[in-house]
């Protein structure tokens, strides 16, 4: 038999045009402009403004943070607004359901936009400032080995973030809607 937990959390994670595989989103088919389009950069922004961070004013990064947090906000208004507008779902499961997605969505990009890789490349950038580079190049090597990291990172922790939610938030969200819709197929089918 084996695992089946890798299988469904890539099936289940997003992608960007690059990343091949079916366009389904936690039950929801079709195209997901936050996570199938060029926007999904904006969420890496404090990614680049960590890689950055030696040659740039600190005002930048933060401007950088700023950006990723409104995309993170943006993803999580729209997750919201499809849940509130599924008709699949009985109205009074509505923002039940709609505080799940939200929720959901929340804690996802929080952590696998904006949290985990930003400290990831800030670790990565300063340990690559640490060596022993001519002076010319302590500012510009780190910041190129920053840049290099985000898409070998990128992966790796939507996944590692997918799994830790599978196993955590994910299951309290769902028993939480589900105890106050406890018999309404239609709601809790769409929630699987």
């Amino acid at each position: 038999q084996g695992c089946s937990w890798p299988r469904e959390i890539i099936r289940n994670s997003p992608r960007l045009p690059f990343f091949a595989g079916n366009m389904e989103h936690h039950g929801q088919e079709g195209h997901d402009v936050f996570k199938d389009s060029v926007l999904r950069y904006a969420g890496y922004a404090n990614e680049f403004g960590e890689a950055f961070r030696p040659l740039v004013h600190p005002r930048v990064v933060v401007a950088s943070y700023a950006v990723a947090g409104a995309y993170v906000l943006a993803d999580t208004a729209d997750k919201v607004n499809l849940a509130l507008n599924n008709k699949r779902i009985p109205q009074q499961a509505r923002n039940h359901h709609a505080l799940e997605k939200g929720l959901d969505t929340l804690i996802w990009q929080g952590l696998a936009s904006v949290i985990i890789p930003g400290a990831t490349i800030n670790r990565i950038v300063w340990a690559s400032g640490k060596l022993p580079l001519p002076p010319k190049a302590k500012s510009v090597v780190p910041t190129a080995v920053g840049l290099a990291s985000i898409p070998l990172i990128i992966y790796p922790i939507d996944l590692l973030v997918h799994h830790a939610l599978d196993r955590t938030s994910r299951p309290v969200l769902r028993s939480m809607t589900r105890a106050k819709f406890p018999t309404d197929p239609a709601y809790t089918k769409s929630n699987e």
